[in-house]
């Protein structure tokens, strides 16, 4: 397995996971998807870390997405003539985080995408996965499966359609067109807009504003707006009431009254 093919780094409280292959776009094959999981996994058990950003290398993409090369010659192999349907989706089901778009859903900080260039497929993917995505002026968005014999699955037609509704979503997805930065942001599906030389310092500047909150507050304001989104609004109520009682319940939630009246930052324990 390459270790340079994705890159892992801790500054100021934040974890940068860098798709590290831009001779190839930054396609992802599969010593890049076990890297992006294990990554994933690091940054979550790390108590030191509170946001988690996630970018391409080079000037071009942010990512492709899957390495078609790679499939193409897994597919020509004897493993995937012998396969049979049920037992694919069978494998698919199993327990467990089995593709690199599950393991950043189920980070449980905030996680910002950095997008540029090329976003398409599987990086599309993966930037909807997070809770944030900050897009530089070049970025080009889809995903482009039909147009190779399969459909977006991992979140593509789910979140999608979440994000910029049913209609723009069947749009995006059956044509397998790309659209441009300014539209992504026109339709909701990205919340920022920058240029590509701002585009690293905006997301460090958005990380920070979000590291200077409570790790648990952070944590379960994200569990609260995702779940939440999904319930009828009395559940929803619930939910919401219930995750602020529970972070009522922390030292941190005692630290932040005391810090504003003793006139000095906070420092939180995250418990």
């Amino acid at each position: 397995m390459n270790d340079d093919k994705v890159l892992y780094e801790v500054r100021q409280q934040t974890a940068w996971i860098t798709l590290n292959r831009p001779e190839v776009l930054n396609a992802i094959d599969e010593d890049m998807r076990q890297r992006i999981i294990e990554f994933c996994g690091r940054a979550q058990a790390d108590r030191n870390v509170q946001v988690v950003l996630f970018r391409g290398a080079g000037e071009k993409a942010f990512t492709v997405g899957g390495d078609l090369k790679e499939r193409a010659r897994r597919n020509a192999g004897p493993a995937a003539a012998s396969a049979s349907p049920l037992e694919a989706r069978q494998a698919k089901q199993a327990p467990g985080t089995h593709s690199p778009i599950d393991a950043v859903a189920v980070i449980q900080k905030p996680t910002i995408a950095l997008l540029h260039g090329y976003v398409v497929g599987a990086g599309l993917l993966i930037a909807m996965a997070c809770d944030i995505r900050i897009a530089a002026d070049n970025a080009r968005l889809g995903v482009t499966e039909v147009r190779r014999g399969f459909m977006p699955a991992s979140g593509g037609t789910q979140r999608l359609a979440r994000l910029v509704g049913i209609a723009k979503a069947l749009e995006i997805c059956l044509s397998g067109e790309l659209i441009d930065a300014q539209e992504a942001y026109r339709i909701g599906l990205v919340n920022r807009l920058t240029s590509v030389g701002e585009l690293a310092r905006a997301g460090e500047e958005m990380a920070a504003s979000f590291a200077r909150g409570a790790p648990l507050a952070l944590r379960y304001i994200k569990e609260s707006v995702h779940k939440g989104a999904g319930m009828p609004l009395e559940q929803a109520l619930g939910l919401e009431s219930d995750l602020a009682t529970l972070v009522l319940t922390t030292d941190d939630s005692k630290e932040g009254p005391r810090a504003f009246v003793e006139k000095r930052p906070p420092v939180w324990q995250g418990r």
